[in-house]
């Protein structure tokens, strides 16, 4: 397996990771739509899943003369001369980094119902400001984003399998 494959594995991996904590945290947001009462106090806090680019990564330019240095060493007259003489190589950091985030304590829908163990003296009761139709969009696009980096791996492993049988 070559170097540039291992890097397609290692992308969609990241992606897998990253999609699947999305996918757990809305559906632990939906489980908890209706929690007036948690361990911390209060009503649950919905929480969000939060994408950043890992910038310490190699950049797509330093990946790109990867790959040509790695065709020039096989062949003299392929890829340009890298500036430098630096190779870049894989990183084991993460392309994308997915951080869960709480909304902050104020977010909350005041319903009115005397009735309600956890009503406050008006009869309010303090319910998580959670959304279910936005929660069940945002676990649709987490999973057919998991189902693309799955793709982008079955694909990765197709090539593997026909270099091989050359």
């Amino acid at each position: 397996m070559s170097i540039s494959t291992l890097r397609i594995l290692d992308i969609a991996a990241d992606g897998l990771s990253a999609q699947r904590l999305k996918m757990n945290t809305v559906s632990e947001n939906i489980a908890n739509a209706e929690t007036t009462r948690t361990e911390a106090g209060g009503p649950y806090r919905r929480q969000r899943v939060v994408f950043t680019a890992n910038t310490d990564r190699a950049s797509f330019q330093s990946e790109l003369l990867s790959a040509r240095l790695q065709l020039r060493r096989t062949r003299e007259g392929h890829g340009a001369v890298v500036r430098g003489g630096g190779v870049a190589t894989p990183a084991a950091d993460p392309a994308v980094e997915a951080s869960t985030k709480v909304d902050p304590p104020g977010n909350a829908r005041m319903i009115y119902d005397p009735s309600h163990p956890d009503a406050n003296e008006d009869g309010y009761v303090a319910m998580p400001d959670i959304d279910i139709i936005t929660e069940m969009v945002n676990l649709m696009s987490a999973t057919r984003a998991y189902e693309a980096n799955m793709t982008t791996v079955e694909a990765a492993k197709g090539m593997v399998d026909k270099a091989l049988k050359i």
